[in-house]
C-alpha cells in the first residue's frame, strides 16, 4: 500500500507548498521510489479553466485534457509523475460529483452532509492514486484557518486514522518572518499556525519554515518545543534564487531521511548527481540571450509560469542565461515598436484569449519576420503569426480571427469546427494531447528528430484551410498536421533564421533535466542571433528592412 504525505500551509498564502511537495517528491525519486502528487483546491470553481490569469496564474494542462492548477506544472518538472485529471480536485468538482449522485438517488434519500459525504469523496480522490506508486504527496490549497479548507483538513485527519501513523505524514509549511527593526526571526506566527492545525486534530510531523535567513539552532529548538515536533524535523525553507535549489537544500537537511524514517520505508541512498550538475550549469552560464515576450498578462508573471521555466530549460541546454523581458502587447505600435524590440535576440508571443493587445502582437511578429529575428509563436502566437502573414505578405488586408472580429471578411483563423453552436466556456476547448506529423526538412522536424510527436493543447480557434493555398503560395509552410490532416499544428518560414508557430503548448512538457526540443531550438537560434549582434556594427541595425509589399 502506498504511503501518504499531506502538505498544508499556514500564516499566509504563497509560501511555496507546491514547491515543497515537488521537492520532497524529487528527493524520494532520487532514492528509487515511485511517487505521484495531488492538489486539492478549496475554491468552488469546477476547474481553473475559466478563471482570470491575473487571479489564478496559468492553467496547466495534462495529457488527458484536464485544466489544472499551476502547481501541477511544478510536480511534473520536479518528478517523473504522469498526472491526470485525478491529480487536481477542487471543491467545485467534488460538490458537483456529490450533487449529481444525489440527483440520481445514489444516497437513497439520506441527508447529504459535509461529513461523511464530502470528506468521503475527498478521501476517495486520494485513494484513487494509491495504486502502482510508493508515495502519494497531497497538497492542500489555501491556509489553515480558511473556512473553505476545513473539509479537506478533516478528510486528511480521517485518513491518518484509517491508514495509520506509519503510512501517513503531515508536513506543514509556515512562515518565520524576519523583523528588520529588531534584527530577529519571530516564531510566534508559526506557533499560532500549528496551534490552529492541532485544534482541528492534526499534529504536524515536519515543519518547513519559510524565512529570509537560516534558522539558528536555538530558534529551531524553540519551534520544536512549542509545536511538539522533533528538532531535526524543523526545516529551513530559505528564499532561493531558483526553485530548483530547493531539493538540494532539503537534502542537506536530510528531509528525505526523516520522511523515510517516519514512514518506515527502506530505500537506497539518494542520487542527485544530474540535478546538481543542472544547478551548476544554471549558476555558471557561459553567456546570455535576451528574449522579448510579448503578451497581455505580463504584469503577472505566474500567468506564464511554465513558459518562463521552459525558456530557462532551453538556456540550460546551451549553457546560457535567458533574460526574459516582459512586453505589454497593448502598447506596441508600428513602426515605433522597432525601437523597443531591436535589443532582443528572440521574440516570443505566448497563448492567450481575447482581442486586447492583438494588434501589438501582430506588430511584434512583423518586426521579427522582416528583421529576421528568431520568432516563436505558441497557440495564439501561431494564430497571430498567420494573421500577420496574410495581411502583410499575401495582401489579405482584412485578415483576422473570428475570435477578435466575428464578422471578419477574411477569417484566416476561425472557431473550431466541433465548437460551432457551443457557447459555454468551461471545458469546451480542444484540450490535452494529440498526435502531430512533422514535415521533413522543417525546423520542427530538426528540433524533435522524429516524424511524429504528441503535444498538449488548449485552444478554441484553428487555422482556416480555405486560405491554405494563398498562404502557402506566398511562402508560409505548414510543417505540422494531425495524422488525419484535419488541423494545422505548426507553421514556419523557410527563408528565416528560425520562425515557427505551433498550435499546442510545448511548455507544459519541458523539464530542467529534459528541456523541450522546440525551446532548445529557439534558444539556440537566439544564441546565434546574439553572437551575430555582438559582432556587427550598430549601424547595420539603423537601416529599416521593413516593407509594405503586397503580393
Amino acid at each position: 500500500m502506498a504511503k501518504c504525505i499531506f502538505v498544508t500551509g499556514g500564516v499566509v498564502s504563497s509560501l511555496g507548498k507546491g514547491i515543497a511537495a515537488a521537492s520532497i517528491g524529487c528527493l524520494l525519486e532520487s532514492r528509487g521510489l515511485r511517487v505521484t502528487l495531488q492538489k486539492f483546491d478549496p475554491y468552488l470553481n469546477v476547474d481553473p479553466g475559466t478563471m482570470s490569469p491575473f487571479q489564478h496564474g496559468e492553467v496547466f494542462v495534462t495529457d488527458d485534457g484536464a485544466e489544472t492548477d499551476l502547481d501541477l506544472g511544478h510536480y511534473e518538472r520536479f518528478t517523473h509523475a504522469k498526472l491526470t485529471q485525478n491529480n487536481n480536485l477542487t471543491s467545485g468538482r467534488i460538490y458537483e460529483q456529490i450533487i449529481s449522485r444525489e440527483r440520481r438517488g445514489d444516497y437513497l434519500g439520506k441527508t447529504v452532509q459535509v461529513i461523511p459525504h464530502v470528506t468521503n469523496e475527498i478521501k476517495a480522490g486520494v485513494k484513487k492514486l494509491m495504486q502502482d506508486v510508493d508515495v502519494v504527496l497531497v497538497e492542500i490549497g489555501g491556509t489553515v484557518g480558511d473556512i473553505e479548507s476545513l473539509p479537506f483538513l478533516e478528510a486528511i485527519r480521517q485518513l491518518r486514522h484509517e491508514l495509520g501513523r506509519d503510512n501517513t505524514l503531515f508536513v506543514h509549511v509556515t512562515l518565520v518572518p524576519w523583523i528588520a527593526a529588531a534584527h530577529e526571526l519571530k516564531t510566534k506566527p508559526t506557533q499560532h499556525s500549528v496551534k490552529e492545525l492541532r485544534a482541528i486534530g492534526i499534529q504536524p510531523d515536519m515543519l518547513m519554515c519559510r524565512c529570509e535567513h537560516p534558522l539558528p539552532q536555538d530558534v529551531k529548538e524553540k519551534i520544536a518545543l512549542f509545536c511538539d515536533v522533533d528538532v531535526e524535523a524543523v526545516i529551513t525553507a530559505n528564499d532561493v534564487k531558483s526553485v530548483y535549489e530547493c531539493p538540494i537544500g532539503f537534502a542537506a537537511q536530510k528531509v528525505d531521511d526523516i520522511v523515510l524514517r517516519l514512514l518506515k520505508i527502506d530505500a537506497p541512498p539518494r542520487d542527485l548527481t544530474r540535478w546538481s550538475a543542472m544547478l551548476d550549469r544554471m549558476q555558471h552560464p557561459e553567456g546570455e540571450v535576451n528574449i522579448g515576450l510579448v503578451g497581455k498578462y505580463v504584469e503577472y508573471e505566474d500567468s506564464y509560469k511554465s513558459l518562463k521555466e521552459a525558456l530557462l530549460h532551453g538556456g540550460l541546454h546551451h549553457d546560457v542565461k535567458v533574460n526574459i523581458h516582459w512586453i505589454e502587447a497593448e502598447y506596441l505600435a508600428w513602426p515605433s515598436c522597432a525601437d523597443k524590440l531591436r535589443e532582443y535576440d528572440g521574440i516570443l508571443v505566448p497563448g492567450g484569449f481575447g482581442k486586447r493587445g492583438i494588434e501589438g502582437m501582430i506588430h511584434a511578429i512583423r518586426y521579427a519576420r522582416e528583421y529576421k529575428v528568431p520568432y516563436f509563436g505558441i497557440c495564439l502566437g501561431m494564430q497571430t503569426m498567420v494573421i500577420e502573414f496574410a495581411r502583410n505578405v499575401c495582401g489579405l488586408t482584412k485578415a483576422n480571427s473570428t475570435e477578435f472580429d466575428p464578422g471578419a471578411q477574411e477569417r484566416v483563423i476561425y472557431k473550431l469546427r466541433e465548437l460551432k453552436g457551443v457557447d459555454e466556456l468551461g471545458g469546451t476547448m480542444r484540450l490535452g494531447a494529440y498526435l502531430c506529423n512533422l514535415a521533413p526538412g522543417s525546423f520542427a522536424r530538426s528540433a524533435y528528430g522524429k516524424q511524429q510527436i504528441s503535444e498538449r493543447h488548449r485552444h478554441r480557434f484553428e487555422f482556416n484551410r480555405e486560405y491554405q493555398g494563398t498562404l502557402v503560395e506566398h511562402g508560409l509552410q505548414l510543417t505540422g498536421e494531425t495524422p488525419d490532416r484535419t488541423y494545422v499544428e505548426i507553421c514556419e518560414l523557410a527563408d528565416h533564421p528560425w520562425y515557427l508557430g505551433c498550435q499546442f503548448h510545448p511548455e507544459f512538457k519541458s523539464k530542467p533535466l529534459e528541456p523541450h526540443p522546440l525551446f532548445v531550438a529557439f534558444i539556440g537560434a537566439a544564441k546565434r542571433q546574439n553572437d551575430q549582434r555582438t559582432g556587427r556594427l550598430d549601424a547595420n541595425l539603423e537601416e529599416p528592412v521593413f516593407s509594405d509589399r503586397r503580393s
